[in-house]
C-alpha cells in the first residue's frame, strides 16, 4: 500500500497547516505562534500528553498504543523555525514577514509530523508509545541540543530517535538514506590578524595585515588538498574578510569568519590543529600577530546502521524498492538532529522534494505532493516499528 488511505484523506488539511506555517515564519528559538498551534493540535487530536518549553520553545507529544507490552518507545522529530531570509516568489501563501521565509522547508516537517500525530492518535495501532518531538533554532541555534539538555530522551523514555528532511533533486515518492555518517560537522571561526598600520605610500614602515590575509587565506587550502587524506572529506571556507576603510591607509587588523566541515571526529581534530599552525606560523612570517576563536558547532549526523535497515524496509513498504536509495552520499551541510542520535540510535532520512529550488534558496517552497509520502513513512515507522498486538 504505497499511502495509507486516510494519510491521503488528510493531505489537504495538512497542506493547509502548512501554508499557514509558511505566511508566518519565524526564527531560532522565537517560534512561540508555530509552538502554539502545534501544542493546540495536538491537544485537540487526543494525545496523551503534551508538553511545551522543552529546549525553551519546544513541543512535545505522547500518544500511546493501544497496548504497551513491548513498553518501547520511538521518537519522531521535525524543526519548526525558518530563515532569514527575503522570499522571492509570487506565492498566495508567501511569508507576510519581510527578511523571513520557510526555505528550508520546516514549514512542511512540522505540518507532516502533525499529520502523523493526527492518524497515530486516531488510530493507535501500534504497542508502545510514539513520540512526537517539534524542535526549535535547528538553523544555527541548536534547539536540538537544548531539548536534549532539557532531558528530552529521559524524560520520555525514548530508546530510539528518527528525523526526516525534505530534499531538493531527489524524486517526489523517493526516499534517500545512509548509514553512518550522514551531514557534517559544522565548526566556525574567527581568525583577528594584527600587523601595523601606517601610510600606505610608506608600505616598509607597516605589517601589512591585508597582505597577510592573502597568505592565509591561500595557505589554509592546503588542509583539504594537503593534510587530509583525499579520501576523507573536509572543507575550510572563508567567508568574511574586513580590513581598512580608505584607499590610502594601511590598516592595523583584519579579520576572517570562515567555516570548517568534516565527517568524522579525527578529521574535524586534525583540521582545528591544522588551521592554528597555519594561522600562527604565517602570521609570524611577516611579523604580525594571530588572534583564533575556534567554535564547534553540530557534530556529525552519524545514523545507525541496525536503523538505516528498518527504515529502509519500511520505506519499501510505503513507496516501493527502486524508489529507496540506501548509499545517498554524505552532505557537507549540517544538522542539529545530530545531538539527538548521539544519545539514541536512529535515522536522519531524505524525502524527495522534486525539481524545486534548493535549500536556503529564496524561491525555495516544500513540495506538498511529497506530503503524503513522508506523513505514511511516520506512521509506518511507528507501526512496523512497534507492532500491535
Amino acid at each position: 500500500m504505497p499511502i495509507i488511505n486516510r494519510v491521503a484523506d488528510l493531505a489537504d488539511e495538512i497542506a493547509a497547516w502548512r501554508r499557514d506555517f509558511h505566511e508566518n515564519p519565524e526564527l531560532g528559538y522565537d517560534v512561540h505562534r508555530t509552538a502554539g498551534i502545534v501544542a493546540d493540535k495536538l491537544r485537540a487530536f487526543g494525545c496523551d500528553e503534551v508538553v511545551e518549553g522543552i529546549g525553551q520553545t519546544g513541543v512535545v507529544g505522547v500518544i500511546k498504543g493501544r497496548t504497551n507490552h513491548s513498553a518501547k518507545v520511538i521518537g519522531l522529530r521535525a524543526d519548526m523555525d525558518a530563515l532569514p531570509i527575503e522570499e522571492a516568489t509570487d506565492l498566495p501563501y508567501k511569508s507576510k514577514t519581510p527578511g523571513k521565509m520557510h526555505a528550508c522547508g520546516h514549514d512542511g516537517h512540522t505540518a507532516m509530523l502533525l499529520g502523523a500525530a493526527k492518524y497515530l492518535a486516531e488510530t493507535r495501532n501500534f504497542d508502545g508509545t510514539a513520540i512526537v518531538i517539534f524542535q526549535p533554532a535547528e538553523e544555527g541555534g541548536g534547539g536540538g541540543d537544548a531539548m536534549v539538555k532539557d532531558g528530552l530522551m529521559e524524560r520520555f523514555g525514548i530508546h530510539e530517535v528518527y528525523g526526516m528532511h525534505n530534499w531538493p533533486g531527489v524524486p517526489i515518492g523517493h526516499f534517500a538514506m545512509r548509514p553512518g555518517p550522514t551531514m557534517a560537522a559544522a565548526d566556525r571561526f574567527t581568525i583577528i590578524i594584527e600587523g601595523k598600520g601606517g601610510h600606505a605610500a610608506y608600505p616598509h614602515d607597516c605589517i601589512d595585515p591585508i597582505v597577510v590575509t592573502a597568505h592565509v587565506i591561500t595557505a589554509l587550502q592546503s588542509v583539504a588538498s594537503r593534510s587530509v587524506d583525499p579520501l576523507e572529506a573536509v572543507v575550510v571556507s572563508v567567508c568574511t574578510v574586513r580590513a581598512g576603510d580608505t584607499f590610502n591607509v594601511i590598516p592595523q587588523t583584519a579579520t576572517l569568519l570562515g567555516t570548517v566541515r568534516s565527517l568524522s571526529p579525527a578529521i574535524r581534530d586534525l583540521a582545528e590543529a591544522r588551521i592554528r599552525t597555519i594561522v600562527e606560523n604565517t602570521c609570524a612570517m611577516f611579523g604580525a600577530k594571530a588572534n583564533i576563536t575556534y567554535n564547534r558547532g553540530y557534530p556529525v549526523t552519524v545514523n545507525d546502521a541496525e536503523r538505516v535497515d528498518f527504515v529502509a524496509s519500511v520505506a519499501k513498504d510505503v513507496v516501493g524498492e527502486s524508489a529507496v536509495v540506501t548509499n545517498f552520499p554524505p552532505e557537507m551541510g549540517a544538522e542539529d538532529f545530530s545531538f539527538m542520535l548521539e544519545k539514541r540510535p536512529g535515522a536522519y532520512i531524505f524525502l524527495g522534494n522534486g525539481d524545486s529550488a534548493g535549500v536556503h534558496h529564496p524561491a525555495y517552497d516544500f513540495n506538498d505532493a511529497a506530503t503524503p509520502y513522508g506523513v505514511s513513512l511516520w506512521a509506518k515507522i511507528i507501526e512496523t516499528g512497534m507492532p500491535a498486538r
